[in-house]
């Protein structure tokens, strides 16, 4: 396929810029992909839209952005074992050197190699009508997911889904989720669909709060202000929760989030970014508390999470409150980076509807 496109890039002063680009075609082992959906996600903002501050894995590459794409394959180069064209499929967003420990158990978020390449921070991403990606790093996307659900997949979705298999949940499990930005509002639908008993939320930001309440997804929501903690504690009996998730990256939310976990429970930090201060004897060690890291997932897990997406009904875009055609992509990126919003998505085709 000839021709040229526009692929949108983020010099890191809160503006999106417009690049023109040959139509990549692919070599052995790779595809080329129309792009039908490619969601914004908080990292992008984070730690590339507004300055360039990532480095190593995040080193933003003036690339063509975009880290959560989903889209069809409309040419297929040499040597595919598996995908064709014409196949709906999400992109796992980093593509790594295979060869490594961590490649082979499927977690090339955690490859080391310097061929790590991450789509819309090392290589072109998903802002553009087009995406060049390796046969690898395909995961197939059923005809009952939307190209939006499988874009949220391609980060958010699979994010949480590896914290919530570390810590496990289960229908004992009162959850607290701390942040409801979309990967907090992706946690709270997860954890319902795997059995959670009682869901609750601590967010500021009104339009989120909304979206939560509208959707069903929190038995209640409370304010992150001074009487917090006591207000969680009353909501769960004086005891705390036996899971506890911090999607906020805020100092105040992780000890929260810890402090308000019960005796024996598990906690998952899944923000990046920023610190957190606690006393480990009382708020750890003397109630054996576990905390996990848990940072994107594997590509089986991912594959595993769509089908239990199909399985239990989930659509992830109903979290999508914003779509933007890309020559409205500045827009996107601004409404996402405000935070009054869910999911943004710049979308293609069908996808705008």
């Amino acid at each position: 396929m000839k021709g040229t496109m526009k692929g949108a890039i983020l010099p890191g002063n809160s503006t999106v810029e417009f690049r023109e680009y040959g139509i990549p075609v692919p070599g052995h082992g790779q595809v080329l992909l129309r792009t039908k959906s490619s969601t914004i996600c908080g990292s992008d903002i984070r730690a590339i839209y507004r300055e360039h501050l990532g480095k190593g894995p995040e080193g933003y590459q003036d690339v063509i952005a975009g880290h959560e794409p989903a889209g069809q394959i409309v040419e297929a180069g040499p040597g595919l074992k598996r995908f064709k064209v014409g196949d709906r499929v999400v992109v796992y967003h980093i593509s790594g050197c295979g060869v490594c420990h961590d490649c082979r158990m499927g977690y090339q978020i955690s490859c080391s190699s310097p061929h790590r390449a991450a789509y819309g921070w090392q290589r072109d991403g998903g802002m553009a009508p087009y995406i060049l990606a390796e046969e690898r790093d395909l995961i197939a996307l059923p005809d009952s997911l939307s190209f939006t659900d499988g874009a949220q997949v391609a980060c958010g979705f699979g994010t949480v889904y590896e914290a919530l298999e570390k810590i496990g949940i289960s229908g004992n499990d009162a959850v607290l989720v701390v942040g409801l930005g979309p990967v907090g509002l992706a946690t709270l639908m997860l954890a319902k669909a795997m059995g959670a008993n009682q869901l609750v939320g601590v967010e500021l930001q009104a339009d989120r709060i909304a979206l939560a309440k509208r959707l069903g997804l929190a038995d209640h929501v409370i304010p992150p202000d001074a009487d917090a903690l006591n207000k969680l504690r009353e909501l769960t009996g004086g005891r705390g929760f036996e899971r506890a998730i911090d999607c906020s990256a805020n100092a105040d939310g992780r000890a929260l989030a810890i402090r308000a976990t019960r005796q024996w429970g598990k906690i998952a930090l899944v923000g990046e970014g920023g610190t957190v201060t606690f006393n480990p004897s009382p708020d750890i060690i003397h109630d054996q508390k576990t905390i996990y890291g848990s940072w994107v997932t594997s590509l089986w897990r991912m594959e595993d999470l769509v089908e239990r997406l199909v399985r239990w009904g989930i659509h992830p875009d109903v979290l999508v409150t914003h779509r933007f055609p890309l020559e409205r992509a500045d827009e996107a990126y601004r409404l996402m980076a405000s935070g009054a919003c869910g999911k943004v998505a710049v979308a293609f085709d069908e996808e705008l509807r």
